[in-house]
């Protein structure tokens, strides 16, 4: 089974959610998918196809680089973990020292969308890192 049967379902969900600028291309056994979305939740449908293939989003077969188009430096983001706090990382990866933790339902500020994964934010108390995107809410 090649990665775009794989992942078929994220795919659609791509192009349900009418990403623009929607490219599925597979390379070096990973299945790269980018575009912009209009919205959190037309961004939001990706990943949740995703999580329903990959609950822990762990999957290194896959890469989703989905920004929001409209989505300014500056611009208040919701943290929408399921419970818990959210990281914040000094560098866009779960191996880099988390910096500090924005609560569940807090709010963080826009700094940049670094990448369909990772966004740079800043939260209430100053910190500054990176949050995973799928967490941040519009």
């Amino acid at each position: 089974m090649g990665l775009q049967d794989k992942y078929a379902s994220v795919v659609s969900a791509a192009q349900s959610a009418g990403l623009s600028e929607l490219s599925v291309q597979e390379q070096d056994g990973v299945l790269y998918i980018t575009g912009k979305a209009n919205s959190s939740a037309a961004k939001d449908s990706v990943w949740d196809a995703l999580g329903a293939i990959d609950p822990s989003y762990t999957a290194t077969d896959i890469n989703i680089d989905v920004q929001v188009s409209g989505l300014a430096a500056g611009a208040s983001l919701t943290v929408a973990t399921d419970s818990t706090s959210l990281n914040i990382r000094q560098e866009p990866s779960t191996e880099a020292a988390v910096v500090g933790h924005a609560a569940h339902g807090g709010q963080v500020t826009l700094i940049e969308q670094t990448s369909g994964d990772w966004w740079k934010v800043r939260t209430a108390d100053g910190t500054e890192g990176y949050a995973y995107s799928r967490y941040l809410r519009a």
